[in-house]
């Protein structure tokens, strides 16, 4: 009988038949053409049985339909799902709108947020605590009294997530029982889609389900009907997690990785029959790139974010990168560009014909790798011509010319320009598969890297040559690889469910497995696959105690789970701490039925002799036009081996074998791609500045600090660093001049340089190889005490002369000072803040000085309050370093050290010239910006267009506060740079030469420039914050956003947390302020209500948008928000907030912000209002609430 294995795509559907005979046949069409077909699935499938379009399908001659689509994925992206009613725990109707309060980019200053899924919410009266046990009960008749009034206003769907469902599902049980009774045609619960801790997740899947889970079922419809009166053929689609499900089962918040998901399947399962057992796979399509790894087991995150939602469920681990064939290139900021703009499918790229923009594709066409006589006539404005390659050489000639004009230069040569645009992409690509191999501990120069897509084979050899890899896999169906993978997958279930229990408690875990076990179980044999064929995969998510990161481990006994952690975790990060409490967070089973699908080629008939060139043609190779052979693939013998340059053509792509490999048939008739000769790295480009490689050095630079920053959030001990993201990670040159600098937070942007250059004054000559420095002290280059600097010398092979500097800025919970989370809000001193280090020598010649280290933690009037929390931090901060070493070697190898230093210098002017282009369109200004203790920062902008430099002058701002408003230099310096960032508006290097331009005027002890001893703590926080407002008051472009974190800090000797909350940001000229979002020198996330709630003795009580309480103008300023918190234990809490008296100001007109307020309701009724700076004392019951300022208006209405 018949199968069919589709993966209808958002452009093309890919069909793939397996007749009776076991021969296999393809075929692709455009997913939307209502002129020809209503579904293109259908369409295909009548195609290949040769059947005209009113036929109907013969369904006892198919065996099974099994299908990826992207009809969820796609109503996703274009917010087209069904109408859905929200149901949430009292108290979080704004919670999933707010989410974790960071922005997505963080120099944007109309910040919009991904549009909300679900068309109304309502707060249901019901509360669960951290146990699952009972303190508020359920309001039945309320919440069916909402479900009438929806139900009747035409929303037919309902998605409920309540406080800690996960561990005690009977309230939400029980409103699914309503909605049902009430006819609500889709009910998503939280507990069962997404049985998980954190709420903000779960309840965007269980949202997510039940918006797009009617859309798919019509689809399923659709397609069923026309399999109609069938008892053999199956229909089954791909789940995101790589399983296949039966129709009926398959559910919205499973299907927005389906199609990408059967590329994964195949990739593994075609690698495997070929002998490769450790893979990298590259999906190269027109818009965009997937890349994923494998090395023995699929890998599937269980927190994805996809179309700006949150998804809590199991998926394949895909990463995606904005580098297709249709990737527009670009000269912008004295640099070439790739991406991450697409030209799509029309009108395409230009030698479409169809006016399209110049593309990776193009550069292709140009170098003589693509040809338009192998490729079919559909192009032009007909759709009946070849691809165009005048219009592409006539494109880029004019491109050279314009650049030539900019740069003052000769014109380039449009083949080097080629050449240097794909030398960008191709960069572009292998650091995407950095990100999900060598960033996560995988060495891939053994890895074989699957490539599939199709625009894959053009740039295979060129992007292994980038990650040091050897081999390549080019199946015979790579074109159609995705749809070919529905046909090898298996039927699948995953069962999962939090844990959070510690390791020992083993008898507990096994009786979870074996619920989850039997679940599981019994969803595949519901499909009809016996016991027999179901095989069980037992996995435990292993992390430490108060760590963040969990790694996935077989489930086993103790001592086997705590060495596969240890191993896992050494492998990952660099280390692992012998004797520290192991936690189970998760335990998973997933039932495999097992599939026999794979389709044998070797039994295919072969050629018998060795194939010849059907022609030679010039192609570009190294910059010189070289004839090479043109073999088509069908014509090749099992064994040939043909040495690139040369060129393989099919009928679903074309394949560039570059110089230096060669290509040969296995017996599945793979195309396996070796690299045969040795790799000549680049150490002859020079060390003038090129506009390729200037795009090239900035993407690695920035890249390794990125690098960095993953390491070290994934395997920090403080909640600050590894979900708030309160860090930074930089590489400097050997002077301490910033290189790179990763941006998480902007108040730490440029500001650690001058702490390398503490260290370089102060240690000059005793610095050696495995030397590790920390340092915190805010007048040698710190901001306040809980932000702690980890640095590391990079030396080179001989170890005589450094190189490099790298380090990592990590906010730690407790660095000691008068109150818990070490924020006091009167502090004078510095000494009253915490425990300062400066320059303190960890690691000597990579002996680590432990002892030393600890005494100095403990030293002082205010200690550390948990010494082992601060040395694990320290830890993650120097493995986070290590990453950066490891990565700049890799870089030096590649291209020399003298090249390497060359760029460091080159993307330093780079980003000055950025800047001062920026300066130029700049207006003069100033401004008095009142502060609540009615002290001024004033603040004078200057700027000189003909040298294009800008002057800004702080003269008369306020002198030493005698309290904490005091901030170091450095965090002044930190300011000026985000907002100049801002008003490039572009995607510039953040480094030292950003400052070039800039002449800074700061009076020596004032607010803005302190000195030992002065109290700072609220310095990195508040007066950033008030000075970048000062800034852009002054240049006219902003209302006032709320410029404050909101710092609330509470704990006890025992715990600690540090929270900043969000607020609103001021209106534009043409856009209203945002609501309830960190805002300027912050972005920092907040933690997710229920891990709050299970790792400290407090309840979030509300956490909402402060409604209507922006500025009103033409364009109103963003709404602040309302955090409650409930304590249940006594403890001691800090507030340091700003624009408690003076509200943020409005612009042309606008009327300002309102200012924002704290109290305490103690728990005997009292009320207790609370300053913007204050401390208190909190008992057991007592619920402190704040409500955070909003933003200004701009112009009048």
């Amino acid at each position: 009988m018949w199968q069919f294995w589709i993966d209808r795509g958002g452009t093309f559907t890919d069909v793939v038949a397996r007749k009776p005979d076991g021969s296999i046949i393809i075929d692709k069409l455009l997913s939307e053409n209502s002129d020809h077909y209503k579904d293109a699935a259908i369409a295909g499938i009548k195609k290949l049985l040769q059947l005209k379009k009113e036929d109907l399908i013969p369904v006892d001659q198919i065996s099974s339909v099994k299908m990826g689509t992207t009809v969820a994925t796609n109503a996703l992206l274009e917010r087209k799902g069904d109408r859905t009613l929200l149901l949430i725990t009292k108290g979080f109707g704004d919670l999933l709108r707010i989410g974790y309060q960071n922005r997505p980019l963080l120099f944007e200053l109309n910040i919009k947020l991904p549009e909300l899924l679900y068309d109304r919410v309502v707060e249901v009266s019901e509360r669960l605590d951290a146990k699952g046990n009972v303190i508020r009960k359920l309001n039945e008749e309320s919440v069916r009294k909402a479900l009438k009034q929806a139900k009747s206003d035409g929303i037919n769907g309902v998605a409920i997530a309540f406080m800690h469902s996960y561990i005690n599902s009977d309230h939400e049980e029980k409103i699914a029982q309503i909605a049902i009774e009430e006819k609500f045609l889709q009910v998503s619960v939280s507990h069962q889609v997404s049985p998980l801790m954190k709420l903000v997740g779960r309840g965007d899947t269980t949202v997510v389900d039940a918006y797009l889970s009617p859309i798919l079922r019509r689809y399923v419809d659709q397609v069923s009907s026309e399999l109609i009166n069938s008892k053999s053929t199956k229909l089954m689609f791909m789940q995101s997690n790589g399983g296949l499900t039966d129709a009926k089962l398959f559910q919205g918040k499973d299907a927005l990785l389906s199609g990408p998901a059967g590329g994964v399947v195949s990739m593994v399962q075609t690698g495997i029959q070929a002998g490769f057992k450790k893979l990298i796979g590259f999906d190269m399509g027109g818009t965009s790139t997937d890349v994923c790894h494998f090395s023995g087991e699929y890998e599937r995150s269980f927190e994805t974010e996809v179309a700006g939602v949150r998804i809590r469920a199991p998926m394949m681990q895909i990463h995606t990168v904005a580098a297709g064939g249709g990737s527009i290139l670009s000269f912008k900021d004295g640099r070439f560009q790739v991406g991450p703009e697409s030209a799509g499918a029309s009108p395409g790229p230009a030698s479409y014909g169809k006016g399209g923009p110049l593309t990776v594709t193009d550069c292709n066409v140009l170098l003589g790798k693509l040809h338009p006589e192998y490729f079919p006539n559909v192009f032009g404005i007909k759709g009946d011509e070849p691809l165009d390659i005048e219009i592409v050489k006539n494109k880029f000639l004019l491109m050279s010319k314009e650049i030539a004009k900019e740069n003052g230069k000769t014109a380039m040569d449009i083949t080097l320009m080629a050449e240097g645009f794909l030398k960008i992409a191709v960069e572009n690509m292998a650091n995407a598969i950095k990100k999900i191999s060598i960033q996560r501990g995988y060495d891939v120069t053994n890895y074989t890297m699957n490539c599939f897509g199709g625009a894959g084979g053009q740039h295979a050899c060129q992007v292994a040559d980038s990650l040091g890899m050897r081999s390549v896999l080019l199946h015979p169906y790579a074109g159609v690889l995705s749809a070919y993978g529905m046909g090898l997958a298996e039927i699948r279930a995953i069962r999962e469910k939090h844990f959070e229990n510690d390791l020992e408690n083993i008898e507990h875990a096994n009786n979870l497995i074996e619920e989850l076990s039997i679940n599981s179980s019994n969803d595949v044999k519901k499909q009809g696959i016996l016991e027999t064929s179901i095989t069980l995969v037992k996995k435990a998510f292993l992390r430490y105690q108060g760590s963040h990161q969990s790694l996935e481990v077989n489930f086993d006994s103790i001592k086997v789970m705590r060495l596969s952690f240890e191993s896992e975790h050494k492998k990952r990060f660099g280390f692992y701490v012998e004797g520290r409490k192991i936690l189970i967070e998760m335990l998973t089973v997933e039932a495999v039925g097992k599939s026999s699908e794979n389709h044998d080629f070797s039994n295919l008939p072969s050629p018998s002799i060795d194939a010849i060139p059907i022609i030679n043609k010039i192609m570009v190779v190294n910059s010189i036009e070289t004839n090479v052979p043109i073999y088509n693939r069908v014509d090749l013998k099992i064994g040939q081996k043909i040495n690139g340059p040369a060129i393989i053509c099919e009928t679903t792509g074309t394949n560039i074998i570059d110089a230096g490999w060669n290509a040969s048939l296995d017996r599945f008739q793979n195309l396996i791609l070796n690299r045969y000769k040795e790799k000549v790295n680049e150490k002859s480009l020079g060390t003038s500045a090129d506009v390729i490689m200037l795009e090239v050095f900035n993407n690695l630079f920035m890249n390794i600090a990125e690098q960095m920053g993953a390491t070290l959030a994934n395997t920090a001990y403080s909640v600050n660093i590894k979900e708030r993201f309160d860090f930074s990670c930089a590489l400097f040159n050997a002077k301490g001049d910033l290189v790179a600098n990763a941006p998480h937070v902007p108040v730490h942007l440029g500001s650690m340089s001058e702490a390398i250059r503490t260290v370089i004054k102060l240690n000059k000559n005793n610095i050696y190889t495995g030397d590790v420095f920390v340092l915190n002290a805010p007048f040698n280059g710190g901001t306040h005490l809980p932000d702690v600097t980890v640095i590391t010398p990079v030396f080179n092979k001989k170890g005589e002369k450094i190189i490099f500097f790298v380090a990592s800025r990590g906010h730690h919970a407790d660095i000691g000072g008068k109150t818990p989370g070490s924020a006091p809000p009167d502090s004078k001193h510095i000494d009253e803040e915490g425990v300062l280090i400066d320059n303190f020598k960890m690691f000597e010649k990579g002996i680590f000085r432990e002892n030393e280290m600890r005494k100095i933690l403990a030293s002082g009037k205010y200690p550390c309050r948990n010494i082992e929390h601060n040395m694990a931090d320290l830890a993650a901060q120097v493995a986070a370093n290590e990453t950066g070493i490891r990565e700049i070697n890799s870089m030096i190898e590649q291209f020399g050290i003298e090249t390497v230093h060359a760029y460091m210098d080159h993307v330093q002017d780079n980003a000055e010239e950025c800047i001062r282009n920026a300066i130029t369109k700049l207006n003069e200004g100033m401004y008095e910006y009142e502060l609540d203790n009615n002290e001024f920062i004033r603040v004078k902008i200057k700027v000189d267009k003909i040298k294009r430099e800008a002057t800004i002058d702080f003269t008369g701002t306020a002198e030493k506060n005698p309290f904490n408003y005091n901030a170091p230099m450095a965090v002044c310096h930190a300011v000026i740079l985000y907002v100049f960032r801002t008003l490039v508006g572009k995607n510039i290097p953040l480094n030292e030469g950003c400052f070039k331009p800039l002449n800074i005027i700061i009076p020596n002890n004032s607010m803005i420039n302190a000195k030992y001893p002065s109290a700072v703590i609220a310095g990195n926080t508040e007066v950033s914050q008030l000075t970048c407002n000062a800034l852009f008051g002054a240049l006219g472009v902003l209302a006032g956003s709320q410029a404050t974190m909101n710092n609330f800090v509470w704990g006890n000797d025992n715990i600690q947390n540090y929270e900043t909350i969000c607020g609103g940001t001021g209106a534009g000229p043409d856009f209203h302020g945002t609501s309830a979002v960190q805002t300027h020198m912050t972005n920092t996330r907040s933690t997710d209500p229920e891990i709050l709630e299970a790792r400290f003795p407090v309840r979030l009580e509300e956490f909402s948008i402060r409604k209507n309480s922006g500025g009103k103008g033409k364009f109103n300023g963003g709404n602040g928000a309302t955090r409650k918190l409930r304590f249940l234990e006594k403890m001691i809490v800090t507030t340091l907030c700003s624009h408690r008296i003076i509200p943020p100001f409005g612009v042309q007109g606008g009327e300002p912000g309102e200012c924002g307020k704290e109290w305490l309701e103690r728990k005997d009724g009292k009320t207790q209002k609370l300053a913007g700076n204050d401390s208190c004392n909190v008992e057991i019951g007592d619920l402190f609430i704040m409500q955070t300022p909003s933003g200004g208006g701009y112009g009048i209405k």
